[in-house]
């Protein structure tokens, strides 16, 4: 990874001493003088009447372009898949190539234009794809086999449109690119065959750069103000619970939840999420952590309370101290939650029982796979008091 970081840090330099080039159309061909490989099983050579590039053993390739960062403009390209895979484009992409914006399409082999997940936007944080706290930002869109899928991305400030054999249409609106990055590299990766990539700076057809409609914005249920603890080691097979001589019976394992552990402010953003990656990064493979979230509720009375919760991976809830719900959301599991172990609001509900005054809410989350937090809206508001 040296080579490769030394490799950005170069074209990341020379980019930024050419902004000259604003407003004007800069192609790329798919060779070595443009594009620097990040894999050792890249091949430049002539397809099809162009210049292209692709894998020399039917693996994922990755390459860089060399001495361009881009920042808000249109990038346009063709790709011809290969078998199954998800071809893909990282852009602003930092220096230790640990952060960026990513768009790839995922092809099972057979073309559906109805297949919603064909498309997916997700910023990468920390080096964590974050997929499955984006359900929101996948599409459909045709794909052909065979031939050449073009590809067009219009980026502006926060907003990304994405075309897909189709300039008129965008399949894919962003309103708001979640990622850290404001600029930075470009790469390519995927088993497939790339060629025709182009490059127009500061050219985004007047799409705003503002952050665009969020739907959660002014809904008043959503539980967005939160204390947070810092994540703690979580191994598979260690219990949450240990017993305890009273009723209920059980407790949380004091190694998990220490009394004097310093509380931190977190909030949700923007879908309502509680993004934990954002606060705190992923795991390793193979690893698992988890971390406290609590927040209170005032009620006017002793009353129950819908409550809808999103979550990746899994959640301890505990009302006043007690326990109240265990859940899992493992992706690939025959017990994920719909839509397919993502985290959003409809993955899980459950009655949350108040008392009369102050009930604290205590959420553990823990995480082992991609990107982690929670979501959590009350059904209603009646007779309830909380931070908004």
């Amino acid at each position: 990874m040296l080579w490769f970081t030394i490799l950005l840090m170069g074209s990341i330099t020379y980019g930024q001493k050419n902004k000259g080039k604003k407003n004007k159309e800069i192609q790329f061909p798919m060779t070595e003088k443009h594009w620097g490989a990040v894999t050792d099983n890249v091949e430049f050579f002539n397809y099809k009447s162009v210049q292209a590039v692709r894998s020399t053993n039917d693996n994922g390739f990755g390459i860089m372009l060399k001495d361009f960062e881009f920042t808000n403009g249109t990038i346009e390209f063709d790709v011809e898949l290969k078998g199954m895979g998800f071809p893909g484009i990282d852009f602003r992409v930092d220096k230790d190539t640990l952060n960026s914006e990513k768009f790839y399409i995922r092809y099972f082999g057979t073309p559906d234009d109805l297949r919603r997940t064909t498309l997916q936007y997700a910023a990468v944080l920390d080096g964590v794809n974050l997929w499955d706290l984006t359900d929101e930002y996948q599409a459909a869109a045709p794909i052909y086999e065979g031939r050449w899928n073009h590809v067009k991305l219009v980026v502006n400030g926060k907003q990304m449109k994405i075309y897909v054999n189709d300039n008129e249409r965008a399949a894919l609106h962003i309103p708001a690119l979640e990622g850290i990055t404001q600029s930075g590299a470009i790469t390519l990766s995927g088993n497939v065959v790339y060629a025709n990539f182009v490059v127009r700076p500061n050219v985004t057809e007047g799409l705003p750069s503002d952050e665009g409609y969020d739907a959660t914005y002014s809904d008043s249920r959503y539980l967005r103000n939160w204390s947070v603890t810092d994540p703690l080691d979580f191994p598979f097979g260690k219990d949450m619970m240990r017993g305890i001589p009273r009723s209920p019976g059980v407790a949380i394992a004091s190694d998990l939840f220490d009394s004097t552990a310093v509380w931190k402010p977190i909030k949700a953003g923007r879908r309502g999420l509680v993004n934990l990656t954002r606060q705190f990064g992923g795991v390793e493979q193979g690893e698992r952590k988890l971390t406290w979230l609590k927040t209170t509720i005032t009620s006017e009375t002793d009353q129950e309370k819908n409550v809808d919760l999103g979550f990746s991976d899994e959640v301890w809830v505990f009302i006043n101290g007690q326990p109240l719900l265990t859940d899992k959301n493992y992706y690939g599991s025959p017990g994920m939650k719909e839509p397919r172990g993502r985290c959003t609001i409809d993955n899980t509900a459950f009655r949350l029982p108040l008392q009369k005054g102050e009930n604290e809410i205590l959420i553990g989350v823990s995480n082992y796979f991609f990107g982690w937090g929670i979501i959590a809206r009350m059904a209603d508001t009646n007779g309830l008091k909380f931070a908004p």
